[in-house]
């Protein structure tokens, strides 16, 4: 099995529970998730999948401590890599809803790592998102604990047998 580890941003803490139950699933120890406040971009080279986590805020931006990582991973060569993004967002702001795994992912696709997990979002209501590809599935899994709770533990399940 790949070598697996998770690196989240969050504000309020949702996105770090959702990180954690991730983690849950796939049986990743505690000690590789990472809260990237505190955590030096080169430990994504510790891992061949990394899975990549942020909320989105204001009008569509990513977490703020994902700013100075996201430089840190864009000097880093990610080839053979393995990535799979989530974001937790609120449907409410339904021009930019979990626009901030957008932001990654347009960070880190020149990298030579392989994106994995696209993911539907049906049974969210939003306008827009630059996080939805063309065929109408999102980048990553999309969580939105403010309006929809009932469908975050079936969210990650699907979305965790997908990574396997």
């Amino acid at each position: 099995m790949k070598k697996t580890g998770i690196f989240y941003g969050t504000t309020t803490g949702t996105t770090g529970t959702v990180a954690r139950e991730i983690a849950n699933r796939i049986g990743v120890a505690d000690a590789d998730i990472h809260d990237v406040a505190n955590t030096a971009p080169d430990r994504l080279g510790d891992y061949d999948l990394l899975i990549l986590g942020s909320s989105t805020w204001g009008s569509g931006d990513l977490q703020d401590d994902w700013y100075n990582f996201l430089d840190g991973a864009q000097a880093l060569a990610l080839n053979g890599k393995t990535i799979a993004l989530f974001g937790c967002g609120d449907e409410t702001m339904s021009d930019t809803f979990c626009n901030a795994i957008a932001t990654i992912y347009k960070g880190l696709k020149d990298s030579g790592a392989t994106f994995i997990g696209q993911f539907n979002a049906d049974g969210y209501d939003f306008a827009e998102s630059e996080a939805r590809l063309d065929d109408g599935q999102m980048l990553g899994l999309t969580i939105d604990q403010v309006n929809h709770p009932d469908l975050t533990d079936a969210r990650i399940d699907a979305w965790t047998k997908l990574l396997k």
